[in-house]
């Protein structure tokens, strides 16, 4: 872990309070705080421990509590949970086929077999079915890892794409030490393979990210990005142009919430230049990249910038084109959580709750087991003008 993410709290408060230009006086105002109080906060002297604090001081610096954090924070109260998550757990945890210990009874399958079983799984997930996914993926594992124990050339590949896509789903779920250990499962099987291997670290860089490891998420990123860079990008198969796209806009996508616009800038830019040309409505490598995916990403950086507004404006730019429409359900809905933390910002929770109920019905698991939608709709339903449907959705998946 480098030194940024383990700056204190008060420094980061100091940090974005700097960024928006707000003295200590004027910061202290926009509290109803003291200037003594807003002072011992950024030196350390006093600790912020209440939650409703840290969400006020967000406020008035435009910024979300994980970002003042340094890291993905899960609501005080989320109930919203996916049953099965500790027989995953298991799955990951067990080391019988590497000793040699007999598995479960049962017929072994194929790699080609397995490998489509692991498919239609990844599109479970692309369809934000996470329950059902949760309760698939503990026998994937089991049955990956004995393939590849049987075969480990035709088994390798099979095995990586599982504890993949058992990373992607551990990340949404806010199961970030269990997603690592997948994540780290995946990278030592793929070692070896660089195309392997730059697969496996985008869910990598998901997870050091979400740990509050951005700078070494920005860096992991980059190094498989150019590892696997063509040398001509006109002459670049699509395949390989999105991969080292979504390792580019991975890596931008760290250096935002490490608070560096110029450099994920410049990473948005360098990635936009590829998706030119792959094309929207791909997903070469479980990717779904293209140019509406980058321009989505510009939203969600922007939001760890502090930029709201911006993010506003690329939000409601990019959801217009024919794009949008061919991105996984998954991709749609967790975007529409961005756009809705985006309205907030600027004050406006009408287009807020628009945006939160779209996800809903776009990708109803989204929402009611994501512990970053179940705050956003915290704060939606919160709102004095929120219309009825939040007020009830907010009943209904008991958040309170």
């Amino acid at each position: 872990m480098d030194g940024s993410e383990m700056l204190p709290v008060g420094r980061r408060v100091a940090y974005w309070r700097g960024r928006r230009r707000l003295s200590q006086q004027v910061f202290a105002d926009r509290l109803g705080k003291s200037k003594s109080w807003v002072d011992k906060v950024e030196r350390g002297v006093r600790t912020l421990d209440k939650v409703s604090t840290l969400q006020d001081i967000a406020g008035v610096l435009r910024i979300d509590t994980s970002v003042l954090l340094g890291r993905d924070v899960p609501p005080a109260e989320v109930t919203g949970q996916v049953e099965g998550v500790g027989r995953v757990r298991e799955a990951l945890s067990t080391y019988d086929v590497v000793v040699g210990r007999p598995t479960a009874p049962g017929k072994a399958l194929s790699a080609d077999r397995l490998a489509r079983e692991v498919s239609l799984a990844w599109s479970t997930f692309q369809h934000a079915r996470y329950p059902p996914l949760t309760g698939m993926l503990p026998g994937l594992v089991v049955a990956a890892q004995r393939v590849h124990a049987d075969d480990p050339v035709a088994g390798r590949s099979v095995l990586v794409q599982a504890y993949r896509l058992t990373a992607s789903l551990l990340v949404k779920l806010g199961e970030l030490d269990l997603a690592w250990l997948a994540a780290d499962r995946a990278m030592s099987t793929a070692t070896g393979d660089a195309v392997l291997v730059a697969t496996v670290t985008v869910q990598l860089g998901q997870v050091l990210r979400a740990s509050g490891r951005a700078r070494m998420a920005r860096s992991t990123a980059l190094a498989a990005a150019y590892r696997i860079a063509p040398p001509d990008l006109d002459d670049a198969p699509a395949a390989e142009l999105s991969l080292c796209g979504t390792l580019v806009v991975q890596a931008a996508l760290a250096a935002a919430r490490d608070g560096d616009d110029h450099t994920t800038a410049e990473l948005l830019d360098e990635a936009a230049g590829m998706a030119a040309r792959v094309g929207d409505g791909h997903d070469h490598h479980r990717t779904a990249f293209g140019p509406v995916a980058v321009d989505l990403a510009r939203v969600a950086a922007a939001l760890d910038l502090g930029d709201a507004g911006t993010a506003v404006v690329w939000h409601e730019k990019t959801v217009a084109r024919d794009g949008w429409r061919w991105l996984p359900a998954e991709h749609r809905a967790a975007h529409l959580l961005d756009a809705a933390r985006a309205y907030l910002h600027v004050g406006d929770p009408g287009n807020a709750a628009r945006a939160l109920l779209a996800a809903e019905r776009t990708a109803p698991d989204e929402v009611r087991y994501r512990p970053a939608a179940r705050a956003v709709l915290t704060q939606v339903a919160h709102d004095p003008h929120a219309p009825a449907t939040i007020v009830q959705l907010a009943a209904a998946l008991t958040v309170s």
